[in-house]
């Protein structure tokens, strides 16, 4: 009877204990920049793991449909954290968009441009009266204007092409239209598909090299949810950090939440996001860091080139408060 009434008590005891840990979890919704794909491993990878829940945190990762729409999510409160391409949140803080960037995946910017050599295109000079297509909401057209203005040609002088992300190979083959845009981390795939026919063109080889993807919150979240935030950058550093050091499990939880996905193209896909993670701060300072005097600089860059509707304070855009600064990209 006494080890009845003992066992009674200790599964009373555990059942209490799973309805404190229930019931001290937080729902959190976080809005990728696209589909998920390579680059996000981490955070599926985190997740599957019991990081974030461990943190009190119930992330429900949704799928996106370009940076844009991401920051206008995020920056109106919808979303409270995103994933979006840097420059374009610059161009929408000045816009009004209500966002803090609390962490930094691309050190370097992941905009590629790609065509056909067979057309005559040689670089971004010849793009003058052709046809781009990408998705709508698709980072690449926020920062267009800086990479025609960078490179002396009028940014009205092609004409966009609404098009799926995942027609853009078919397009281009079938010419309807005469170049797209891409991340790096899927250049894998034009080369596979494209072979020796394939022009590209990495931005942060034609003069401009802003950062790329960082993770942004909504202000008002970030100041009522501190804490929370804190502890979700930290198992997200923690995570990507992770991956870098042994990239197969991490890709292998993003294919298990995400069946249609094979693990070898993602494998490549991830390759190719370490390249892109790299450089001095996130080796030297912090892996997920945004620097001063970068961020200062792609201000500048978005103001002449693009513009600021209304000018604001470029350090009121980010902070590196919740980075651990022990943790460092490695390569």
């Amino acid at each position: 009877m006494m080890f009845k009434q003992l066992f009674t008590g200790a599964a009373l005891a555990s059942l209490v204990l799973g309805a404190a840990v229930a019931q001290a979890q937080t729902k959190v919704e976080f809005i990728l920049n696209w589909v998920p794909g390579g680059d996000h491993a981490p955070y599926y990878y985190a997740k599957a793991q019991g990081w974030y829940a461990k943190e009190g945190i119930d992330l429900a990762i949704e799928p996106g449909k370009g940076s844009a729409l991401a920051t206008q999510r995020v920056g109106a409160g919808a979303t409270p954290i995103g994933l979006a391409d840097m420059g374009g949140v610059l161009v929408a803080k000045g816009k009004g968009a209500d966002t803090v960037a609390v962490f930094n995946v691309y050190a370097n910017s992941p905009q590629g441009m790609y065509w056909l050599k067979s057309s005559g295109i040689k670089g971004v000079k010849d793009f003058v009266g052709k046809k781009i297509g990408n998705p709508a909401a698709d980072g690449a057209r926020v920062m267009w204007p800086a990479l025609a203005k960078a490179n002396g040609i009028d940014p009205k002088s092609i004409t966009w092409v609404n098009i799926d992300a995942n027609a853009k190979l078919a397009a281009l083959k079938a010419k309807s239209i005469d170049v797209t845009t891409s991340f790096f981390n899927i250049h894998h795939i034009f080369q596979r598909e494209l072979g020796d026919d394939m022009g590209f063109l990495a931005w942060r080889d034609a003069g401009l090299n802003p950062y790329g993807n960082s993770i942004i919150v909504n202000q008002k979240f970030l100041e009522a949810n501190k804490p929370l935030v804190a502890k979700f950058v930290q198992v997200t550093q923690r995570a990507f950090a992770a991956c870098v050091k042994d990239p197969k499990p991490c890709v292998q939880a993003l294919v298990d939440a995400n069946g249609a996905l094979k693990l070898d193209n993602e494998l490549q896909n991830w390759a190719l996001v370490e390249k892109l993670m790299s450089d001095k701060f996130s080796r030297e300072v912090a892996l997920g860091i945004h620097d001063d005097a970068r961020m200062k600089a792609d201000y500048e860059l978005v103001r002449e080139y693009i513009g600021i509707d209304k000018a604001f304070d470029v350090r009121t855009t980010y902070t590196n408060e919740f980075l651990d600064r022990s943790i460092r990209m490695t390569k």
